[in-house]
C-alpha cells in the first residue's frame, strides 16, 4: 500500500507493506499529472515500512526510470536498507537527477529544501 501527498514542486510517497504493481501505477499517474502542469518536481520516498516488492514492480520501476529522464530535480529516499541504497543509486543514473539516501527524515527534507 502507498500513501501519496503532493504540493507545489514536491511529490511525497510512503510505502507500507509490500509495494505492488497497482501501487507503482498509482504513483506513475500522480507523477505524470504533476509534471504535465508543473514540469520537473522533487520526490520524497519513505521506504522505512516497505516489506518488499514483486519482480513486476522492479521491472516497472526500471521502465518508469527510463521514460522519465528529467522528470525529477531531486530524489530523496528514506531507508535503512543497503539494497534500496544501491537501487536508488542506479535509478538516479537513469533519471539523470540528484538522488540521495537518508536514514533520518529531517536530513532528507532539509536536503530537498536546499536551493
Amino acid at each position: 500500500m502507498i500513501v501519496t501527498d503532493y504540493k507545489e514542486g514536491l511529490v511525497n510517497l510512503a510505502v507500507f507493506g509490500e509495494f505492488t504493481i497497482a501501487d507503482i501505477r498509482e504513483f506513475e499517474e500522480l507523477v505524470n499529472f504533476k509534471i504535465k502542469f508543473e514540469g520537473p518536481v522533487d520526490l520524497f520516498v519513505d521506504l522505512r515500512q516497505m516489506a518488499g516488492f514483486t519482480l513486476d514492480v522492479a521491472l516497472e520501476e526500471i521502465k518508469f526510470s527510463r521514460t522519465h529522464v528529467g522528470t525529477f530535480r531531486r530524489v530523496a529516499v528514506l531507508t535503512d536498507s543497503q539494497w534500496v541504497r544501491l537501487s536508488t543509486w542506479l535509478s538516479g543514473i537513469f533519471l539523470e537527477s540528484d538522488a540521495a539516501v537518508f536514514e533520518r527524515e529531517e536530513d532528507a527534507r532539509a536536503w530537498l529544501a536546499e536551493d
